[in-house]
């Protein structure tokens, strides 16, 4: 599979288009693509994202499981520099950056953001590459729940 011709697309739910784009975009950094009255599209990164309108009730989720979303920098500088961006942006933080599984194979850099609609956007930096998608002999994936 070539991945340098793929682009990842996720569709989420939102209430209000402004505070879509004001988080998105001037938080996140996120280019703004077409837009109708209920809905928005994004460049995060290269990848599409599309918030949609709806009229259900957002509500909070208990924890980060089992829904979020994100993204894996292969630069520890690019992780660090999106960190600093929602910081400075003063971006919701749901969990603060830390360190998972330090001195594992599988150790990584993490921290979580929530959006205005309650959406959980993780963004991580593996110290390891092979540990992205390979080190099937550690059965631990995220935290302990």
């Amino acid at each position: 599979m070539n991945n340098n011709t793929i682009l990842f697309h996720l569709a989420f739910p939102i209430n209000d288009i402004a505070k879509t784009k004001e988080f998105y975009s001037q938080g996140l950094g996120c280019e703004i693509g077409r837009e109708s009255p209920t809905s928005v599209i994004m460049n995060l990164y290269g990848h599409q994202i599309v918030a949609h309108i709806t009229k259900e009730p957002l509500k909070p989720q208990a924890s980060i499981y089992p829904r979020h979303f994100g993204l894996i920098f292969l630069s520890e500088t690019d992780w660090e520099n999106l960190l600093v961006r929602a910081q400075q942006h003063q971006l919701s933080f749901y969990q603060e950056p830390k360190r998972r599984f330090a001195g594992e194979i599988t150790e990584h850099r993490t921290f979580f953001l929530i959006d205005p609609f309650y959406n959980l956007l993780e963004f991580k930096y593996y110290c390891h590459y092979e540990a992205i998608f390979g080190s099937q002999e550690f059965n631990q994936v995220g935290d302990k729940v």
